[in-house]
């Protein structure tokens, strides 16, 4: 089947839009589909194409004005979508011109469309029921899904009642992420990490002033070491925050770090910290679960999906309740172990946890691929046309 992922974010650029749609078109191709990703972010060549880990990446042409910027002037380009693809995927964020562009043109061509939403939103309902008035994009023939289930219940109050919407989950790879068993941990050492976007709509800012609360309540005679990874825009002002408040001896941002380096830090973290509350899904909170972290996130994200308050994690309300809890575990070795203890299925077991052989029902990505053709065979049944089985890959383009 030839199908155009169309997505107005994607690498270089990292985040969990990327780093998704990259994983499903890689994990397609794999399956023996002929895939292309379209999308607004350039990668610098001359004719706006490349090839990312086989997969063809049409882009804009010419560089961009930062490493990994958006260029929304380039939307329109969404509508080459409408010929020479079977299916078209698209992938929405809050604001997804290039995307919409596509879903709109696939829908006049009558080309099977699949979108999927991979951020909550409520706030915005107002704004996307003032463009449905204009456009009339609620009618159209999509077959709709979400990344999580708090996603698709936010999808379901923008969309027209009785709307089907799908979950399909982001996928990942346990096996890259198990760690050896772990030996007798220090008492007097903990370790947190928190990998994200720096971005306002992550809250680091938010998890610095957490942090900062956090040293005040633990005893001094316990070492916090806390490693922040990922790359933003908020990174320079998280800097200035973190010399002023003379936080730099035991809180580090590392920077962008590959999947090998954030496996070694997980491998030395005992608690995995998500500040978002705007969380679609999580990807790094499933990875550190995979890892066998404790995981400490907001309720009501897409985190709660997969981790359970008080089983291998804690999901709280507040960030005053984050700093209670994160304290709490701090100065609570046992705690620490009991909640990591499930992580690992405890002692001598295989189970629990989606790192486990037997956890992980619905992300991995054989998993998310069954899902996935069961949304495809829905896109076909709308558009009116005969489904189409996978076919061997073919580069003709």
């Amino acid at each position: 089947m030839r199908i155009a992922h169309v997505t107005d974010c994607y690498l270089p650029r990292m985040g969990g839009i990327e780093r998704q749609v990259h994983g499903l078109a890689t994990a397609q191709l794999a399956a023996g589909h002929d895939v292309t990703v379209l999308t607004s972010v350039p990668a610098g060549s001359p004719d706006g194409a490349d090839s990312t880990d086989g997969i063809p990446v049409l882009r804009p042409a010419g560089a961009g004005s930062r490493p990994g910027a958006i260029r929304y002037q380039a939307s329109l380009r969404g509508r080459q979508v409408a010929a020479g693809y079977d299916l078209v995927h698209v992938h929405l964020s809050t604001f997804s011109p290039l995307a919409f562009t596509a879903a709109a043109a696939a829908r006049r061509a009558g080309v099977p469309t699949v979108a999927t939403v991979h951020s909550l939103w409520s706030y915005a309902t107002p704004i996307f029921r003032g463009s449905d008035a204009a456009l009339g994009w609620r009618s159209w023939p999509l077959a709709w899904t979400a990344v999580s289930s708090v996603a698709a219940q936010e999808l379901a109050r923008v969309l027209r009642p009785g709307t089907e919407i799908s979950v399909l989950a982001n996928g990942v790879r346990p096996e890259l992420w198990q760690l050896p068993a772990r030996g007798p941990r220090a008492q007097d050492r903990v370790g947190i990490v928190s990998v994200m976007r720096l971005a306002a709509r992550k809250r680091p800012m938010q998890l610095l002033r957490v942090l900062r609360a956090v040293r005040d309540q633990v005893p001094a005679g316990i070492a916090l070491e806390v490693r922040i990874i990922g790359d933003g825009p908020q990174r320079e002002a998280m800097q200035d925050y973190l010399r002023r408040h003379r936080m730099t001896g035991w809180v580090e941002l590392t920077g962008q770090l590959d999947q090998p380096a954030i496996r070694d830090r997980f491998a030395d973290a005992d608690l995995y910290v998500s500040p978002a509350v705007l969380e679609s899904f999580g990807i790094a909170a499933l990875e550190a679960r995979c890892a066998g972290l404790p995981v400490l996130a907001f309720a009501g994200t897409g985190v709660a999906d997969f981790v359970t308050d008080g089983r291998d994690g804690v999901l709280v309300g507040s960030d005053g309740q984050l700093v209670a809890e994160l304290a709490r575990l701090a100065c609570s070795p046992a705690a620490r172990a009991e909640l990591a203890g499930y992580q690992q299925g405890g002692p001598g077991s295989q189970q629990g946890g989606p790192g486990s052989q037997q956890g992980g029902s619905g992300y991995r990505w054989e998993e998310v691929l069954a899902t996935c053709e069961q949304v495809y065979r829905r896109a076909f049944a709308q558009s009116g046309r005969p489904v189409l089985e996978p076919v061997p890959a073919v580069r003709s383009r």
